[in-house]
């Protein structure tokens, strides 16, 4: 990591307001946050619900942890430090999303309250633009999950600082939602953000065969 500082710079405003691009958009800007351990199914609701709302005709984009390490975070580590700066970059690039009046769709293990709370203080002047949402599995769970085999590695030894195992969660106190993915279906998750997303205003009210198009998938997030 540089220690070097940008300096003598000056936010250049553009003439296309995000009023202008959200009336364009036909919502809002705002960023809905997933947090939880690796496994748990941010990943699989994240995309599933970037399909829903792409279904409803909203403008929304998925900011996953993997893929966004294969680029603009492809230079660090997982230690508290690295980990701290991944969850900044990404803070900021949904702030920029939230501006060009777009839902971004965060999907990252964020293991930090202090990493989470930095974020949500970005959005803090633009109204309740930042939606955290809990994506809660039990540890046991995740391990017998484990697609990439990285719990396995993990307790063998061969990755190191991994969240669950050899480095700390602290989970969410208030999210706005709190999905049990244990218990719920993909489906569920996704229909029970959705709901929210009406019922506050975030999106307009979803036409009745989307609201039913996710619901009785056998499959658990």
């Amino acid at each position: 990591m540089t220690d070097r500082k940008a300096t003598n710079i000056v936010w250049h405003p553009g003439q296309v307001t995000r009023a202008c691009r959200e009336r364009l958009s036909g919502h809002r800007g705002f960023t809905i946050w997933l947090t939880g351990l690796s496994a748990s199914g941010k990943s699989t609701v994240a995309v599933a619900l970037e399909q829903a709302l792409y279904q409803h005709g909203c403008h929304a984009y998925v900011l996953d942890g993997d893929n966004v390490r294969h680029g603009l975070n492809s230079n660090l580590g997982f230690s508290p430090e690295d980990r701290a700066e991944n969850i900044r970059r990404i803070a900021e690039v949904a702030k920029l999303f939230r501006d060009a009046g777009v839902i971004s769709i965060t999907a990252f293990i964020s293991p930090y309250r202090s990493d989470r709370d930095s974020a949500r203080k970005l959005a803090e002047s633009e109204h309740d633009a930042f939606i955290e949402v809990f994506v809660d599995c039990p540890v046991e769970v995740c391990e017998q999950r484990d697609p990439k085999g990285m719990y396995r590695k993990a307790r063998a030894g061969a990755i190191k600082e991994f969240t669950g195992v050899s480095a700390p969660y602290e989970p969410p106190l208030s999210p706005e939602i709190h999905l049990r993915t244990n218990e719920l279906t993909v489906g569920e998750c996704v229909h029970a953000v959705m709901d929210y997303l009406v019922r506050y205003d975030y999106i307009p009210c979803a036409p009745n065969e989307m609201r039913t198009s996710y619901r009785g998938q056998p499959k658990r997030a």
